[in-house]
């Protein structure tokens, strides 16, 4: 018989400091009326100076592996998504968190996808889970995107926040409380709508990039809102769709928290109630691949995600990359 991948547990980590919409009107031409009406992020997360990714994503995977009453030894692959690792090469941020973490001796590895990150990782593990390649996986969605966010532009400057978010996903002989289906894709014409150009091999890192602010994150923003909302909705309607599920089964849909307006539209679209759709992107602003796994621990913290509850997940990111996932949450 084949193993199931369950999600049997999350947990999160947000930095002690917050830049509210007040702070951002002080720093760059904008305001809070603007930020809120635009984005509806009220508030953001900001890592303090000897906070590091690692740093983050290590309180949120302690807290998931607690809950979860697993140790070290249990894990046998941690998956770190992120777009703000701790190097820009080597190492990976997952062997400075599994190092950490005291996990020894098993896989660990990055995964770049931007806001569809922990999806990605999410993914993974199933795959790994049920080709009986692993038992247990801890995956983790952290960024500390402030370090790559250029404070002059009030485009971007107004989005990002830090943070991260985690889960334990188990291997199970019941089908029961699976994870059901995750649906991952990306297309790489649209490139240069999201998109860090400088420190790479292609533009690497010196001094004129600096003064062209190329080690920053850039985004055209209308753009990526049109292909956001047109893509996350016909992504979600094709996962329910090829699982005979309909949008009244879902509890919670919990969607990258980019943007109020593009969760609200897909949202609509798909013809969920309020009370279905997550939202936490007022607080957080825009977390990347730590959004998703941060939401979850929201619910959870709140006492409204208990084991069975059907869960919806949708994101989309640089790449361009998006992905959705459906699952019945398995833990306590």
């Amino acid at each position: 018989m084949r193993p199931y991948a369950q999600m049997v547990s999350v947990g999160a980590y947000v930095p002690e400091k917050t830049l509210s919409n007040r702070d951002l009107e002080r720093m760059v031409d904008t305001t809070d009326e603007w930020i809120t009406k635009r984005t509806g992020i009220q508030t953001r997360h900001i890592a303090a100076e000897d906070e590091a990714t690692s740093d983050l994503a290590y309180h949120a995977a302690k807290q998931a592996m607690e809950r979860a009453g697993v140790g070290p030894e249990a894990i046998d692959l941690v998956i770190v998504a992120s777009i703000s690792g701790d190097y820009l090469f080597m190492p990976s941020t997952a062997c400075v968190l599994a190092h950490r973490l005291g996990i020894k001796g098993v896989g660990a590895l990055d995964v770049l996808a931007a806001c569809s990150g922990f999806i990605y990782a999410l993914s993974s593990a199933k795959a790994y889970i049920e080709s009986g390649m692993a038992r247990c996986v801890l995956i983790v969605g952290a960024e500390a995107l402030s370090r790559f966010v250029d404070y002059t532009d009030r485009g971007t400057c107004i989005l990002f926040g830090d943070g991260a978010g985690a889960a334990v996903i188990r291997a199970s002989e019941s089908p029961e409380n699976r994870v059901v289906d995750v649906k991952i894709g990306a297309d790489g014409e649209f490139q240069d709508f999201l998109i860090t150009p400088g420190g790479g091999s292609r533009h690497p890192a010196h001094g004129a990039l600096d003064k062209a602010h190329c080690q920053f994150m850039q985004m055209r923003g209308n753009e990526t809102f049109k292909v956001a909302v047109k893509t996350l909705t016909q992504d979600v309607q094709t996962i329910l769709a090829r699982n005979g599920v309909s949008a009244s089964e879902i509890k919670h849909f919990v969607p990258h928290q980019a943007n109020y307006r593009i969760i609200k539209a897909v949202g609509d679209a798909l013809g969920l109630s309020e009370e279905q759709v997550v939202m936490t992107v007022a607080k957080y602003g825009n977390t990347s691949a730590a959004s998703i796994p941060m939401a979850l621990n929201d619910l959870y913290e709140a006492g409204r995600l208990k084991k069975g509850d059907r869960l919806l997940l949708d994101a989309f990111g640089g790449g361009l990359t998006w992905g959705s996932a459906l699952l019945d949450f398995a833990g306590d």
